[in-house]
């Protein structure tokens, strides 16, 4: 009986362990936790807006961190004057890598009043606002819990015992303690068994959450999430990262404004086809062919076209070209006689004359054979410009009227639509490429007859027309008579949800946006016109609201 009692005493001991253990676990508040995980924006921080100036200041190891950006545009303001009431005393923060900073030794645990005085642009505003710092707190140095262990490993039991639950770490302790009990010298068991158990047992409190501090300690680091509401938390560093822009919404009434589908063409008054008036073989002048995208002027010889000769042809020239070799002959030795008979007169002048203007023409009409024989036909541009396309081999044949060269003035462009409605006359209308890019277009014209049971339409580009192509596909944005109220942002604000539906992101607060479901309809190149979904005076991304999509 007397052997057996240290072994008793060391079975009592772990099972006391046992229960305060589970002591430790059951009583843990979860409504804390659960609040902790809840909690966004984990670093002690404070937002204030003022007029055009929009502040976030952040606690970051006794440093207070200042982002102040245009409340408007959400730009960086970095050229500015920033004077902090704080507990210790007023200081002025210093400008550094776009932010200001000043030391906060005063940011301790608890609630600090902060009064800031921001001068910028010639613009003078006061911001308030209250830091709560909470206990055991990052970036008060006090972080409880597994302290006295290596961060990693204290990570590690967290997890381990968090998920195992209350059995697992009574078990341990019990067996920790009857070890202890078996293999030490009588005396020293109980001490030593107590001594383990104790060890466990506080380290499994620990773990389980009687640290109230740990508790309710987040994490040191933000990160841009999604909240469960569907808001957006992106932290400032982040927002400007990401190049967030954002503009103000107005209310005004605007002309309604249909798409049509268009195309670039050249203007017709400075733009011409080449083609060749017969068929024949094309061969390049002196210098060769002119490439694509040289630029040619009006008269420029730019092929030549020999047409073809078939045998009979060839047969039939060379019969008449003996005919007029024979009445050449014949008229030459004639004139030779009248010479020699007009010195004595047997001979008039004027039959001497008459036989002379006869060989003429005969020795013409055998050039002209001679000549039809190898002459070309020049191919000349009708008008100025660049050679914005090219059909042309050297031993081609080119058929009648085949367009063997287009020439068009790059600096002069027009684009063809299409609609179903008519149009008012004189009406300036706008265009987007597919890359984006706006055009500004003037009306020149509708057509009288229908193509395709639309109209034609035509319009003139107006400012810089390079990197166009004629025959690009363009939407022509062109307005009608009617007015309609809403809000207009640029398109760049608008996105396509998973869902399908439209939508955009409403700027809330520094470090909030919420998604908006609109309803949209287009207004011009640049801009669409909001007609339900959201307010006027509300801040809206413009830039980069894609990247905002993205955050999970």
């Amino acid at each position: 009986m007397t052997q057996l009692l240290p072994l008793f005493r060391a079975v009592l001991i772990a099972m006391l362990c046992m229960v305060g253990s589970a002591a430790a676990h059951e009583g843990q508040d979860h409504a804390d936790q659960t609040k902790s995980v809840a909690q966004v924006g984990t670093i002690p921080r404070v937002e204030a807006a003022s007029g055009p100036f929009e502040l976030v200041a952040v606690l970051q190891k006794s440093e207070l961190v200042i982002y102040l950006d245009s409340f408007e545009t959400n730009d960086a303001i970095s050229a500015a004057e920033i004077t902090v009431e704080t507990p210790g005393g007023p200081v002025i923060a210093a400008a550094k890598a776009g932010t200001y900073r000043l030391a906060a030794p005063w940011a301790q645990a608890g609630s600090h009043d902060l009064i800031f005085t921001v001068t910028a642009d010639g613009q003078t505003e006061i911001l308030s606002g209250t830091l709560r710092v909470a206990p055991g707190s990052p970036e008060t140095g006090n972080r409880g819990g597994w302290s006295f262990l290596p961060p990693a490993l204290a990570q590690g039991l967290k997890t381990i015992l968090g998920s195992g639950g209350t059995a697992l770490v009574a078990l341990i302790a019990f067996a920790a303690g009857l070890i202890a009990a078996m293999f030490l010298r009588p005396g020293r068991k109980a001490f030593l068994a107590l001594a383990v158990s104790g060890m466990l047992l506080v380290g499994s409190g620990l773990a389980h959450g009687h640290d109230a501090g740990q508790a309710t300690t987040p994490p040191t680091s933000e990160i841009a999430q999604r909240l469960s509401d569907g808001t957006l938390f992106v932290p400032k560093p982040t927002q400007r990262i990401l190049a967030i822009r954002t503009a103000l919404t107005q209310a005004a009434t605007h002309r309604k404004t249909i798409e049509l589908p268009g195309r670039i063409i050249p203007d017709p008054n400075a733009s011409g086809f080449v083609q060749a008036s017969v068929s024949g073989r094309l061969s390049p002048p002196t210098g060769g062919f002119p490439k694509l995208g040289t630029i040619v002027k009006a008269g420029d010889v730019l092929a030549l076209v020999t047409p073809p000769f078939q045998a009979i042809d060839v047969s039939d020239m060379r019969q008449k070209a003996g005919e007029l070799d024979q009445q050449i002959n014949i008229v030459e030795k004639r004139i030779a006689r009248y010479e020699s008979l007009a010195k004595t007169g047997s001979v008039a002048k004027v039959t001497l004359d008459e036989a002379l203007l006869e060989l003429k023409g005969l020795r013409e009409r055998r050039a002209a054979i001679d000549k039809s024989r190898g002459e070309s036909e020049r191919l000349i541009a009708p008008v100025s410009g660049i050679i914005a396309a090219a059909n042309v081999v050297s031993g081609q044949i080119a058929e009648t009227n085949a367009v063997v060269f287009q020439i068009i003035d790059p600096a002069r462009l027009w684009v063809e639509a299409l609609t179903f409605s008519l149009l008012p006359d004189a009406q300036p209308a706008t265009a987007r490429t597919g890359d984006g890019r706006k055009l500004t277009l003037a009306f020149q014209g509708a057509g009288l007859t229908d193509r395709s049971q639309a109209i034609p339409v035509h319009f003139a580009i107006e400012g810089d027309t390079k990197r166009l192509r004629v025959g690009e596909l363009v939407t022509v944005l062109a307005p009608t008579g009617e007015e309609t109220q809403g809000l207009a942002v640029p398109r760049t604000a608008v996105l396509r949800g998973a869902n399908g539906q439209t939508i955009l992101f409403e700027h809330t607060a520094a470090e909030r946006f919420e998604p908006r479901i609109v309803r949209v309809e287009p207004l011009d190149a640049d801009r669409v016109l909001v007609l339900d979904g959201l307010a006027a005076g509300r801040r809206v991304v413009v830039q980069s609201p894609e990247l905002l999509n993205q955050i999970r």
